[in-house]
């Protein structure tokens, strides 16, 4: 496969697949992404989580426009399930075997393919739209791996946080256009709030803790909706902190909070339901300060009742507060949700969580029954 230089910046060089279809992006198109990132995605990015390396010595990142990427899903997949924009190959700078890839930072997107000859079809207006996003996303992969690998001779960070991290950095440069353009902003974080609604919908049926960085929309929605909390409660130096470090996964975020990690997965949980809770004040620990679920939901829901067929998607089950009887499965990190509900001069009640009703859980699982009175 060869490929040819579009566009190069002072920090991107923007490579186009030579077997590229036809009626795709102009010079000028390439031209315009390469600023976005030299202008805006650049500065954000490095400001909020660290340096890319440069092991091939040229300065710049590349970013190779493909149809591989296109061709990962078949036009079935794409049109039901969606399609992968991008993605970053962590062996192009892993100093054990680069020299067997490209030996330098490199990470891949899209090509317009607007007769839908490789999957599904991509206008190059789409293409040109959605590509900045895929750019800073991919460039927190890239950036993470630096710091964690390369400077910190550690290890990969886990899939999960990786991808909050990135999906966060989509939120960050949307963020950049506010206020005034909510139509750009809406550009970068429409996919954010779409996969948290997924994941809310059904938070008993997700993990949090995927293994990869290939989650599920639902999985990755809970990545992001974990991370954007963390920083709501940390502050925005959190970020930075998670990546320029040898800690991964749950011990990063203990370490960079001072926090237990079950304490803050506990709060987050919590916080899900509680956050501007209508007649809750809910506790300061227990909220996101950057969003207003409730009325981004209920705005979405308004404006298309078929997606967003829930004014707010999470929907915790209720019972009387001495019927409650719940069976089933606890994800690594996420958690199922029951109103109790009981009278203002109602009888005491207690609650436990069991392995088969009468038995314990084993104290290794780490499962937790978390109660918060709302009144």
């Amino acid at each position: 496969m060869g490929a040819r230089v579009q566009s190069l910046g002072a920090h991107i060089a923007i490579y186009l697949d030579t077997l590229a279809p036809a009626n795709g992006l102009t010079t000028a198109d390439f031209d315009m992404l390469g600023t976005v990132f030299d202008s805006r995605l650049y500065p954000i990015d490095t400001l909020a989580f660290g340096r890319e390396s440069d092991v091939d010595a040229n300065g710049v990142v590349i970013v190779l426009m493909t149809g591989v990427v296109n061709a990962l899903v078949t036009k079935t997949q794409c049109n039901t399930s969606g399609f992968i924009a991008g993605f970053f190959f962590p062996a192009d700078l892993d100093p054990t075997i680069r020299t067997q890839y490209n030996n330098g930072e490199v990470f891949y997107s899209i090509v317009a393919d607007p007769a839908g000859t490789l999957s599904c079809a991509h206008s190059a207006t789409e293409v040109k739209r959605s590509t900045p996003v895929t750019f800073t996303h991919e460039f927190q992969h890239m950036i993470n791996f630096t710091q964690h690998v390369l400077v910190r001779s550690g290890s990969t960070e886990e899939g999960w946080l990786d991808e909050g991290l990135s999906k966060y950095a989509e939120e960050l440069a949307g963020r950049t256009y506010l206020p005034g353009d909510s139509a750009s902003f809406s550009q970068y974080a429409f996919n954010e709030v779409s996969d948290a609604y997924k994941y809310l919908s059904a938070p008993g049926s997700n993990p949090l803790l995927i293994p990869v960085d290939n989650g599920t929309l639902a999985e990755v929605g809970a990545s992001w909706l974990f991370v954007r909390y963390a920083v709501d409660q940390f502050g925005d130096s959190l970020p930075r902190k998670l990546v320029q470090t040898s800690f991964t996964g749950a011990a990063n975020v203990t370490a960079q909070t001072g926090q237990p990690f079950d304490a803050v997965v506990t709060r987050w949980a919590l916080a899900n339901w509680v956050s501007d809770l209508p007649g809750f004040p809910a506790p300061p620990e227990l909220t996101y300060t950057s969003w207003h679920f409730r009325r981004t939901f209920a705005s979405l829901n308004a404006q298309d009742s078929v997606i967003f067929s829930r004014v707010f998607p999470l929907l915790p089950t209720a019972s009387g507060a001495s019927a409650v009887n719940l069976a089933g499965t606890l994800r690594a990190g996420s958690g199922v949700y029951h109103r109790a509900l009981q009278g203002a001069s109602g009888p005491a009640f207690t609650l436990f969580l069991s392995r088969d009703g009468s038995a314990a859980l084993p104290g290794q699982i780490g499962a937790r029954l978390s109660v918060i009175r709302i009144r």
